[in-house]
C-alpha cells in the first residue's frame, strides 16, 4: 500500500524491444574472443560499435582503438567494427602486414552487396545517409565513382544522375525510417524511374526500436533514450519520440546525466536504448527512476526479435601465427606484440 501512495500515478514505460542488436552482440563478443583466443593487444579499426561503456570496457581487457589502419603496428592482429569498411581498408591491412577479423554487422555487408551489383550494372546509386558516419563512408568505398550521399530531403534538390532510367537508391541501415522514406519520395518526385532495394536497407532493429519508441512517445511526457552521441540509431530514437508526441526526449550515456528538472510534471517516463547499449546501463536509469518515485515499470512491446549471428570466421584460424607469417614473407623484422606502450595508453580519443 505504502509503496502505491509513493508512485502516485507515476510510471515507466519500458520499451521492448531495446539495446543490443544481433549485429552489436556478434562484434562485442568478436573482440572479447579474439582478446582471449590471442592475447592483448588486438587492434579495432574504428569504435568497434558507437557506445562509450562498451568501447572503455574492451580497452580495459586489451583492446587498442585506432582510427587508421596504417596506425597499427605490421604483424598484429586488426579488428574491423560493426560499420563496416571500403575495400581500401582491407588493402591497407595487407600493405600492413596484419591479420584482419571482419566484424562488420551482417545487414551492413547486404548493403555493400547491393552497391556493388548495381555499380557493375553502371546504376547510379543514391545512398541515403549521414555524411561522414563510418557506415555510410564504408559502402560508398565500394564504389565511390557510382555513389552520390543524399543527406535528407533537403539533399535532394542538388541530385545529379548521369541517366534519369538507370539510378537506384540505397540507404545506411541506421535511420529514421519515416524520414528515410520522405527522402525516397523527394528522390522519386524528381527521378519517377528511380529503383528501390530488393528488401528494405533499413535493419530490423533500428525498425523495430523505433516502432517501440513511436507506441510510448504519444503517452510518456517525457523519453529517457540511452546511448552515446554518435550512435545514429540512438540519437534517431529520440527524433522519434519528440515526433510521436513526447514534450520531451534526451540522450544519455548513463544514469549519472538524467536532469532531475526533467522530472518536472512529468507523470510517465518512456525508456528504451539505442543498439549498441549493454541492458546494465538501462538498469541503471531504472533504478534512478525508482529511487524519485518512479517505480512503477509496464513494458511496451512492439517486435520479437530472434535474430542471432554467427562469429566471423577468422575467429577459427590462428591469426598470430598468421600475422607472423605475413611479416616473414615481407623480412619485416620486429616484434610481433606492436604496442610497447601497452594496450590502455594506445586508446584513441
Amino acid at each position: 500500500m505504502g509503496r502505491m501512495t509513493a508512485s502516485s500515478g507515476r510510471r515507466v514505460l519500458l520499451a521492448a524491444p531495446r539495446g543490443y542488436c544481433a549485429g552489436v552482440d556478434r562484434a562485442v563478443i568478436a573482440v572479447e574472443k579474439a582478446l582471449e583466443q590471442y592475447g592483448a593487444p588486438v587492434y579495432v579499426r574504428h569504435e568497434i560499435v558507437h557506445n562509450k561503456y562498451v568501447v572503455q570496457t574492451l580497452e580495459r581487457k586489451g583492446a587498442v582503438f585506432v582510427e587508421r589502419t596504417e596506425e597499427v603496428p605490421p604483424g598484429n592482429i586488426v579488428m574491423f567494427s560493426a560499420h563496416g569498411v571500403a575495400p581500401v581498408v582491407h588493402e591497407e591491412a595487407a600493405r600492413g602486414s596484419l591479420a584482419t577479423i571482419d566484424a562488420t554487422c551482417p545487414l551492413v555487408t547486404k548493403v555493400h552487396k547491393e552497391a556493388v551489383r548495381f555499380a557493375q550494372e553502371d546504376y547510379d546509386i543514391l545512398l541515403i545517409g549521414h555524411e561522414g558516419h563510418e557506415e555510410v563512408i564504408g559502402t560508398s568505398g565500394e564504389a565511390p565513382d557510382h555513389i552520390t550521399i543524399v543527406d535528407g530531403p533537403e539533399d535532394v534538390a542538388k541530385v545529379e544522375v548521369r541517366d534519369p532510367s538507370r539510378v537506384v537508391w540505397l540507404s545506411q541501415t541506421t535511420l529514421s525510417v519515416d524520414e528515410t522514406m520522405e527522402t525516397v519520395d523527394a528522390l522519386k518526385g524528381k527521378f519517377p524511374q528511380l529503383i528501390s532495394p530488393p528488401s528494405d536497407d533499413i535493419c530490423y532493429a533500428t525498425q523495430n526500436r523505433q516502432l517501440a519508441v513511436k507506441q510510448m512517445g504519444a503517452e510518456a511526457e517525457l523519453v529517457i533514450v540511452v546511448g552515446s552521441r554518435n550512435s545514429s540509431n540512438s540519437v534517431r530514437l529520440v527524433e522519434v519520440a519528440k515526433l510521436a508526441g513526447s514534450r520531451s526526449a534526451h540522450l544519455v550515456d548513463f544514469a549519472s546525466e538524467i536532469d532531475e528538472a526533467w522530472l518536472e510534471g512529468v507523470t510517465t517516463v518512456g525508456v528504451t536504448s539505442g543498439a549498441s547499449v549493454p541492458e546494465v546501463l538501462v538498469e541503471e536509469v531504472l533504478a534512478w527512476l525508482s529511487e524519485r518515485g518512479y517505480a512503477d515499470v509496464e513494458l511496451v512491446k512492439a517486435a520479437d526479435e530472434h535474430i542471432t549471428f554467427s562469429l566471423p570466421k577468422e575467429l577459427r584460424r590462428d591469426l598470430r601465427d598468421e600475422a607472423a607469417a605475413l611479416l616473414a614473407e615481407r623480412g619485416v623484422s620486429g616484434a610481433v606484440s606492436g604496442a610497447a606502450s601497452g594496450p590502455a595508453g594506445t586508446s584513441t580519443e
